[in-house]
């Protein structure tokens, strides 16, 4: 059975590395909510469709697919933006952890407006903001008839690229800060993969809360600019991974603590040197492996620094909490948003109809920007 769409952008849209939609983008999603009462129910809608695992770019299409009537406990959307992330790819490649039936629907991340509710619903309005609650919804697509069970609602008053983003890596940062270490203002954070969306996430909490980050990235030839860049969101020290192996280090450790807390997204050599770097009793949390190599653990970190290696997945934090313990985290994000200490990734805004230049940019090595499918 087909997940429910909605209607396609077609709007030309120009590329962008900002945290705010257009001015005038922005002011269509606002004045979303006072139109929808004059728009004639949609039947069909645009969506990208895959319906064999492989190659993004060559499985993926733009397709008609029809919209089912609105029942009691659904809840008519129109996207308004959707993010392209590393687990949507794997998705679609068929390496993720869990797959939806095929053919299928791209996107696990993104943001949508309530354009109608069914009679029973009672958690969400007409003109709310509201985001997946759980992977594998299919974001890539206009828009859709969802169960009300399925989303959630976001504050209306933030970027609308934050609120589209809002939902995985930030939620993501904040469950690693806060769920492992007891950290206080002073404590340190080390972290690999720091340009990432988590990483740039975990700086700001982090920044916010007082502490101090250590952040590797791999060498670049535009090093200097992306570490300035980082710096400007709250990074303490922004070092290459070689960097990692130097005596060099210790003179970083003359300005801040040894970590307690590791984040490693990356594995092999690099995780191996975060845990070289922990405090006695520190702990590594590992939620990505984009070396494609095993986290190798030396002896003697067991056993004379008693380091934990541990592992988190925001999707199955989401399964195991409640709607409560999901709507508080989002409350303290969106108010670290409104306080400005926390801002969406470096983003590139891309017409849903250009999707194979977008999935393209987002696959390339040392990608910058963070590629997003506008909707319209």
């Amino acid at each position: 059975m087909w997940p429910q769409l909605g209607r396609v952008c077609r709007k030309n849209m120009f590329i962008c590395q900002r945290n705010l939609l257009s001015a005038a983008t922005l002011s269509k999603c606002r004045q979303g909510a006072a139109a929808s009462n004059h728009v004639r129910p949609l039947s069909s809608c645009k969506a990208l469709v895959y319906r064999n695992h492989g190659d993004p770019s060559q499985v993926i299409q733009l397709e008609n697919v029809d919209l089912p009537p609105v029942g009691p406990k659904d809840v008519l959307v129109k996207f308004l933006a959707a993010p392209i992330n590393p687990s949507d790819i794997n998705m679609i490649q068929g390496t993720y952890a869990i797959l939806p039936d095929l053919p299928a629907i791209g996107g696990n991340e993104g943001l949508a407006q309530v354009l109608e509710v069914g009679g029973k619903v009672t958690s969400v309005q007409v003109g709310d903001w509201v985001i997946p609650r759980d992977s594998g919804l299919g974001t890539w697509r206009t828009a859709a008839v969802l169960a009300e069970n399925d989303i959630i609602s976001v504050a209306g008053d933030v970027p609308v690229l934050a609120a589209a983003t809002l939902g995985v890596n930030p939620c993501t940062a904040f469950r690693m800060l806060a769920d492992f270490e007891t950290l206080r203002p002073g404590d340190s954070v080390i972290q690999n993969a720091a340009n990432s969306g988590v990483g740039q996430a975990v700086i700001q909490i982090a920044a916010a809360k007082g502490l101090n980050t250590i952040n590797v990235i791999r060498d670049r030839p535009d090093f200097r600019q992306l570490s300035d860049r980082l710096k400007s969101l709250g990074a303490s020290h922004v070092i290459k991974e070689d960097d990692l192996r130097r005596p060099e280090m210790k003179e970083i450790f003359k300005t801040c603590p040894k970590p307690k807390l590791a984040l490693n997204a990356v594995g092999g050599k690099s995780a191996t040197e975060l845990l070289r770097h922990l405090q006695v009793g520190g702990s590594m949390v590992t939620y990505g492996g984009m070396s494609k190599q095993p986290v190798t653990v030396p002896v003697s970190a067991l056993i004379f620094k008693d380091v934990k290696v541990l592992g988190f997945w925001v999707t199955q934090w989401k399964r195991q909490h409640s709607h409560e313990a999901f709507r508080l985290m989002l409350d303290e994000l969106c108010s670290l948003l409104r306080r400005g200490k926390l801002s969406a990734p470096a983003c590139a805004e891309v017409p849903l109809s250009d999707y194979r230049q977008a999935l393209d940019a987002a696959m390339r090595p040392f990608t910058s920007a963070k590629q997003i499918l506008i909707t319209d």
